[in-house]
């Protein structure tokens, strides 16, 4: 399959837009707690959904799985398992630095790392990023998408600080604001959460084994998604059920009635990776029945929409060619574009200074700008491959031609000898 890395683009755009929008459906859960509504659209997200589109798009699944080598194997899992810790630990980045500057320090620290590292440890930076053997025209391009993604993403913490400032009239609005805990929380997040993107370089082979099974490339990494998941399923359900123990959550699942003490909890309380609050509201909630079946269907949309970002991000990685790498930043600069679009689609940013909503308008258009440089810079090295392959082919042929006209100019030599 000849690489599109434009298509690879819009699969991204698709995949970011996916992940941007999974967490609206939460809003609609009630009287749910954090822990009990994350692991019931987890279920979905990091089991349902991902063996359903195996099994269905991919040949083989449990064969090419039962062939994969055990280290390939338990190398992607593991690597889904750390990106699991990177996710949970992003709640406490909100919490020390706010969602803003938590949320463009953690997915910078992310794209960076997810991005970066690969070509670094395979030793391929120089060559593919930095053109050092002048094989990969577009090598350079690349790297400057990278680089403008990352400026994008700090201008949006830049902006978010600002709207922190401006909303608040005073200089935080975060009571627990700690800039060099919050720092290091957000480094560790962002490494462990890049962990996703090493996992599908670990698990190449699988990708491999699934193509030779007959899978249409854009669906062979379906199987490496759903190994990666399975470590990201173990690490949220571990810690999703120590929390329902802790809380005392683990009946609301199923449950008719809330307790008291849990009435106010539901989609809109909390963050996306810790508990909501646990102090009740000031009066004695009248309404404890618990909309089970509302409940479900929001966490099965909301988990299906997360799947989907994936699902695309994979389909979008077999289309970069030699800058499979590259992904990881387009996946992260969709995020933060559709992420931004629905905050400002929820008023989000209503009540900041123009100039910040400036700054806002300079992100977005800086982070689609980064993922149009990339995949250009994907596109030029594909038609330079493209053209070189040409060239070869059109001088093995030139060769053959040669060789052919030889053995039979040789062969008329000799039968002239003979007469």
């Amino acid at each position: 399959m000849q690489p599109n890395p434009l298509l690879g683009v819009v699969f991204h755009w698709l995949g970011g837009l996916a992940s941007g929008s999974f967490y609206v459906p939460y809003k609609g859960v009630r009287k749910w707690s954090w822990e009990t509504f994350w692991l019931a659209g987890g279920l979905f997200s990091w089991l349902i959904c991902p063996w359903i589109g195996a099994f269905v798009l991919s040949k083989d699944l449990l064969t090419v799985l039962h062939e994969t080598p055990a280290k390939t194997f338990w190398m992607t899992y593991l690597m889904g398992a750390l990106w699991g810790f990177g996710g949970l630990t992003f709640g406490l980045t909100m919490r020390y630095l706010g969602m803003s500057l938590g949320m463009a320090v953690a997915l910078g620290y992310c794209a960076a790392f997810g991005t970066l590292v690969p070509p670094i440890v395979k030793g391929e930076f120089a060559d593919k990023l930095l053109n050092h053997s002048g094989t990969s025209v577009g090598g350079p391009i690349v790297l400057l998408g990278v680089a403008v993604c990352l400026v994008g993403i700090a201008i949006g913490g830049f902006a978010g600080v600002r709207k922190e400032k401006e909303m608040a009239g005073k200089a935080s609005t975060i009571a627990e604001f700690n800039l060099w805990k919050g720092l290091a929380i957000a480094t560790f997040s962002g490494v462990m959460s890049a962990c996703f993107s090493f996992g599908f370089q670990y698990g190449g082979p699988i990708h491999d084994l699934s193509l030779q099974h007959g899978t249409d490339p854009k669906f062979a990494g379906l199987p490496v998604v759903v190994t990666i998941l399975l470590g990201g399923l173990t690490t949220n359900f571990l810690w999703c059920v120590l929390l329902n123990i802790k809380n005392g959550t683990g009946y609301q699942y199923l449950a008719s009635h809330v307790r008291e003490e849990h009435a106010h909890h539901g989609g809109t309380g909390g963050g996306e990776h810790g508990p909501a609050a646990t102090g009740a509201a000031a009066g004695t909630p009248v309404d404890l029945k618990i909309p089970v079946l509302g409940n479900w269907c929001f966490c099965a949309l909301a988990g299906t929409f997360w799947y989907f970002q994936f699902f695309f991000y994979q389909m979008g990685e077999s289309q970069m060619g030699n800058y499979k790498f590259s992904s990881w930043t387009l996946h992260m600069a969709s995020i933060i574009i559709f992420s931004t679009l629905w905050g400002i689609f929820f008023k989000e940013w209503k009540g900041a200074q123009p100039f910040t909503k400036k700054l806002v308008v300079f992100m977005l258009a800086l982070l689609v700008g980064s993922t149009c440089i990339i995949g250009w810079g994907n596109k030029k090295s594909e038609d330079a491959a493209a053209t070189l392959k040409g060239a070869a082919a059109t001088t093995v042929e030139a060769v053959k031609d040669a060789a052919q006209s030889a053995t039979e100019a040789a062969k008329n030599a000799v039968d002239a000898i003979k007469k």
